[in-house]
């Protein structure tokens, strides 16, 4: 198992991750992080919404599945975002620079860490 900082640093070894964070989507709280080029706490509160929104949606359709993660694309980055299925209410947010990362691998990368976060 690995505590908070460990997980995050295994986080920034993702080719092209430029920040990340674990972040408490029932307050919007960000917990911590690591890395640069975008304001986290922003990016935690902003992005709280939008796993909210998401949760809340697949409840009213019934659809009686777990979220894996939500990504959005952007022109020149992914960002990542994945429940951790292990702790109700937090989320890793991870920034990749599109240019230099492999989607796939990101994911993998972050569900491995997602398995070994011990809070």
């Amino acid at each position: 198992m690995a505590g908070l900082k460990d997980s995050l640093n295994e986080l920034m070894t993702i080719d092209g991750a430029q920040a990340v964070a674990l972040v408490d989507y029932e307050s919007g709280m960000l917990l911590g992080e690591a890395g640069s080029g975008v304001d986290m706490e922003v990016a935690a509160a902003g992005n709280t919404e939008v796993i909210r929104a998401k949760m809340k949606t697949a409840a009213s359709l019934n659809l009686n599945d777990t979220i894996e993660d939500i990504l959005i694309s952007l022109g020149r980055a992914y960002h990542i975002m994945r429940p951790v299925g292990t702790r109700k209410g937090l989320f890793f947010y991870v920034v990749l620079d599109r240019n230099k990362s492999n989607l796939a691998l990101a994911r993998r990368k972050v569900l491995e860490v997602e398995s070994t976060l011990a809070i």
